[in-house]
């Protein structure tokens, strides 16, 4: 079971650091991806990275400003988000998978878990 955590209400030009921890497993071996899903918009990838390489994916909108990053001892995966933007205003959602072809690693079809959400409001 995965549980964002970490939203919240900030400033544009701000910052905020969510965390995504799972519960019952570890995420050792797994894909781990952070996406956000604005009103009326479908739901789009923002990073990912993968648990065993540290490898590192990134929307271009987001590259530059927003690092994801994993923590071993915590089985915790974070994405610190810097220089926020209005346009950056969605829930933000982590997924997990065991096996994902890295090609496709963007898509959010290719995770069989989910966490339930996290608001992130961007005030301009």
């Amino acid at each position: 079971q995965l549980q964002a955590s970490g939203g919240g209400l900030v400033q544009a030009g701000g910052s905020l650091r969510l965390s995504c921890a799972a519960s019952g497993r570890t995420l050792s071996g797994y894909r781990v991806g952070w996406f956000r899903q604005a009103p009326g918009k479908e739901r789009e990838f923002v990073a990912a990275v993968t648990w065993s390489a540290g490898t590192t994916y990134y929307a271009d909108s987001v590259k530059g400003r927003f690092t994801i990053s994993r923590d071993n001892a915590k089985n915790t995966v974070f994405l610190q988000m810097n220089s926020l933007k209005p346009e950056d205003t969605a829930v933000y959602y982590c997924a997990s998978a065991l096996r994902i072809i890295l090609s496709m690693i963007r898509r959010p079809s290719s995770y069989d878990s989910w966490g339930q959400g996290t608001q992130v409001t961007v005030s301009s």
